[in-house]
């Protein structure tokens, strides 16, 4: 038998305690996980994988106009450069890059199978063929240098790979991450783009920005599936700490289907188009289909899955005596339609775990962009000023071209040569090899001026770079210009929309940013049915999509609330109305002030009280019967971020914005401003503003008009004040402007209206007491801005005053509404002619203590010409 070996001979035995040993390993073990592993670095987005797999990619060439090569290519040259892991768990991490509803903007392109929202498999390595996305190309590689970023050797010191990506774009906030480390987490949710360049740029110019200041521009997260977020305080928690829990809905429209055979009449289906980020389609249809066995949902009839390559369609079939919405509430509570994305903002800064906020993670992105752009321009100035040396040498052997060639034809060879260059010429060691190089075609005229005009670009690129980097300002500058560019190229609509529980109305849809998502699935949602019990406790349903430029009829009522109605449907009004009717509105009773026929690819231009202008595609309004209640119109624009409900002043119905049509905004203290309404074509879901307002200011009255048409503004004293629209007296203003004082108001005075007619209209005022005149324009005197106008109406009671001012249309119908909920239908035609002088018709008997509190002219497009 062998002798046994003594591997631990004295000396060689380290006696450790089992306790510390375990704590030093654990710790070891729990670094290099967070580290290099499971965390990403805030500077650009990356985890070591994804990094890895982004440069073995770009140093094979994958670039976006360069054909797709095999998955397996890429992940043998990860494995045996940069990262000595599985094989599986490489193509994971690249299979992720390249799935549009993991990644909001999908790092890779792919050919191929690479899995679906069904949870199923990618195909195999050996079958998927990928490259690099053009955002991936252009803002994560395009600057990558040694000079840029710093490198680091890999496992086995045979390549450098680099330590970070010189990104262009916080990858970070863009796509998130998910990852478990040791001990701690992270889970960040994806945004939009042009959101987060917005709030970069805010940062950039204004480094105080407040959290409130900077979730007006970045709102909440976008994330790639659509769906909609209930409620802004997760966000806000999330933004503000670091840390939050963030309610997502998926998105479902009610739908009269036509069922399978065997089965008459029409049924109700519920229709899911979009499901919340990361819920698997599959499993979660299993799921209501396994409730429904057990008896815990109820009212379910079929249960189909209608998707395919254009998108998502989850087909809800409901009994008949089912209430949809009772189903959905149920769907809501009990299945994941309804989930929390619980955002964590963890990330590594400098090398060490640490949770953030939203503008911690901006700022730092901004500091370490800056850092390698500054690191880039000297580079870049590094080899300006090189090759400004060499011109400078041979543009100096040109002019001396005559004592280059002699000293070339005498001497012995190249090393004495360059040796008497320097010492007669004064030229330096690069500069004689590069005159040693030069070929004899360099002495031509032609030459000489190509070797001038290089020099000259050389030395104003330098200029440039000594700007840019001795003058911060000139930095940041050229910073937000390469912000502003990747903005223009990579943006998209917002697929997310937000729900603001505390700024909305009861029965509110779904707030709809943007008409249209990257599959082009429609984006808005649908009020209950009228009979449903629930239908002011929950965010509805979406409605069905329709083709564009259908005919349509939209109707306003005087509680905010809009329908879209068949155009054939006929008005609720006699074809003959009587000259006046009176009614007695109950608590939920409502009419209708405003009609207009027009396209489903019309949009209506909202302007609120604070300022702000926001358009409503036309498609987005459910469409219903006119004895539908309708949507609020309130509901259907972005959340407020105030916290307090807004309201609005102002809508238009608009197929196109032209040039020569304008918009005139009064506010409450009497400030007016004419805007062009082409500033309002093409509006984002933020919307825009129409007019900068005073703290203690709101925006009260908005009209259109064109160049050459009569402006009228009344005041509650009888005071109405003739403006011709022109541009001395209400010149054109940009949105941020505050506009200039049309009047002064006197004391206890307020607006009572405005309305821009032509010089042959006429209008109509009524008083607080019932008193009513129709008037012809004319008999006002034409009048400047700041004068005190014309008394247009007397009053037979000091306490009476002007309650309202509208414009007065043939055929068309005034509704009076009283202070006790009275309604007065009056035609405009029935009321007589009166000058300025004179109270007026009693039109409207009213009781004692009862008042006139608003006027609105229900005028239908057709009748009004336009």
């Amino acid at each position: 038998m062998a002798k046994q070996l003594n591997l631990f001979s004295k000396g060689q035995v380290i006696s450790t305690a089992l306790h510390t040993e375990m704590q030093r390993s654990y710790l070891e073990y729990a670094m290099s996980v967070i580290v290099g592993r499971a965390l990403p670095d805030v500077r650009d987005g990356m985890k070591p994988v994804h990094r890895r797999i982004l440069y073995a990619m770009h140093e094979l060439g994958l670039i976006p106009d360069r054909p797709y090569r095999k998955c397996a290519r890429v992940v043998g040259d990860v494995l045996g450069k940069y990262h000595p892991h599985g094989d599986q768990a490489v193509y994971d991490a690249l299979v992720r890059m390249v799935q549009d509803f993991s990644c909001r903007y999908p790092l890779l392109a792919g050919h191929g199978n690479f899995g679906s929202v069904d949870n199923d498999p990618p195909a195999a390595m050996r079958y998927t063929e990928t490259r690099l996305a053009p955002i991936s190309h252009q803002a994560l590689l395009s600057e990558i240098s040694e000079a840029t970023v710093d490198f680091t050797p890999n496992f086995d010191n045979s390549q450098a790979e680099p330590v970070v990506l010189p990104a262009q774009l916080p990858i970070l906030l863009l796509n998130g991450s998910s990852g478990i480390a040791v001990g701690m987490a992270t889970n960040i949710p994806p945004h939009n783009l042009g959101e987060v360049v917005d709030g970069l740029i805010a940062l950039i110019d204004r480094p105080d920005l407040s959290d409130e200041k900077l979730m007006e521009l970045i709102p909440g997260p976008d994330f790639p599936t659509g769906g909609e977020i209930v409620g802004t305080d997760g966000i806000k928690e999330a933004f503000t700490t670091g840390r939050g829990s963030i309610p997502i809905r998926g998105i479902v429209r009610l739908e009269e289907i036509q069922p399978g055979k065997g089965r008459r009449g029409v049924r109700s289906a519920l229709i899911v188009t979009e499901l919340p980020f990361q819920v698997n389609k599959a499993g979660w249809i299993e799921k209501i289909a396994e409730l429904v066995n057990q008896g815990r949902i109820e009212g379910i009839a079929d249960l189909r899955d209608e998707s395919d390559r254009t998108g998502m369609r989850v087909v809800i079939e409901l009994k008949r005596e089912a209430n949809p919405q009772a189903v959905l509430e149920s769907l809501y509570r009990l299945t994941p339609l309804q989930t929390n994305f619980g955002a964590i903002l963890l990330a590594l800064v400098d090398g060490q775990p640490r949770q953030l906020t939203l503008k911690q993670i901006l700022q730092e992105f901004l500091q370490f962009r800056e850092t390698t752009l500054t690191r880039q321009y000297e580079s870049e100035l590094h080899q300006a000023q090189k090759r400004q040396h060499l011109l400078e040498g041979l543009l100096k052997a040109l002019e001396n071209v005559d004592a280059v060639i002699e000293i070339l034809r005498h001497a012995p060879d190249g090393t004495t040569a360059k040796s008497t260059l320097q010492q007669q010429l004064q030229f330096s060691d690069r500069q004689s090899d590069a005159i040693l190089a030069m070929p004899m075609r360099r002495l031509t005229g032609l030459e000489r001026q190509n070797l001038q005009t290089e020099h000259q670009e050389v030395s104003q690129h330098i200029q440039e770079l000594q700007t840019l980097l001795g003058d911060r300002k000139e930095l940041l500058k050229s910073l937000k210009k390469d912000l502003r560019a990747l903005k223009r190229q990579y943006n998209d609509p917002r697929r997310t929309r937000i729900h603001s529980l505390d700024s909305q109305p009861v029965a509110t849809p779904a707030e709809k940013p943007e008409t249209s998502t990257k599959k082009g699935r429609k984006s808005q949602a649908n009020t209950a049915p009228k009979d449903s019990p629930s239908s002011e406790r929950l965010l509805l349903l979406e409605p069905l999509g329709e083709e564009p430029n259908q005919p349509a009829q939209v109707e306003f009522t005087h509680r905010g609330y809009v329908r879209r109605v068949p155009p054939s449907t006929p008005p609720k009004t006699k074809s003959k109305p009587p000259k006046k009717t009176v009614q007695d509105l109950q608590e939920r009773d409502d009419f209708t002030i405003q009609t207009d026929l027009s396209q489903t690819s019309a949009e209506i231009l909202v302007l609120t009280q604070t300022g702000k202008a926001h358009s409503v595609k036309l498609a987005d309004i459910p469409q219903t019967s006119n004895r539908s209640k309708g949507t609020p119109l309130i509901s259907l624009l972005p959340q407020q971020s105030t916290g307090t409900p807004d309201r609005i002043v102002g809508q238009f119905v608009r197929s196109t914005y032209p040039d020569e049509l304008h918009l005139i905004v009064l506010t409450q203290q009497g400030r007016i401003k004419r805007l062009p309404l082409s500033e309002f074509a093409n509006m984002t879901a933020r919307g825009l503003t129409a007019i900068k307002l005073k703290d203690d200011d709101e925006l009260l009255y908005t009209t259109l008009t064109q160049p050459g048409e009569q402006l009228l503004i009344a005041t509650t004293g009888g005071r109405i004040l003739r403006l011709e629209v022109n541009d001395e007296q209400l010149p054109i203003l940009g949105r941020a402007a505050q506009g200039y004082q049309v009047l002064r108001l006197r004391k206890q005075e307020q607006l009572a209206g405005c309305a821009s007619l032509k010089a042959d209209d006429n209008f109509l005022v009524f008083s607080q007491q019932g008193y009513v005149k129709r008037m012809p324009v004319g008999v006002l005197r034409q009048a400047n801005r700041g004068e005190i106008g014309t008394q247009a109406l007397q009053f037979t009671d000091k306490t009476d005053s002007l309650a309202s001012m509208v414009r007065a249309v043939p055929k068309a119908m005034v509704a009076v509404l009283s202070s006790e909920q009275r309604l007065w239908q009056l035609a405009v035609d029935s009321i007589a002619f009166w000058g300025k002088d004179g109270k007026g018709d009693r039109l409207i008997d009213l009781r004692s203590e009862e008042q006139i509190v608003s006027v609105t002219l229900n005028c239908p497009s057709e009748i009004a010409g336009e």
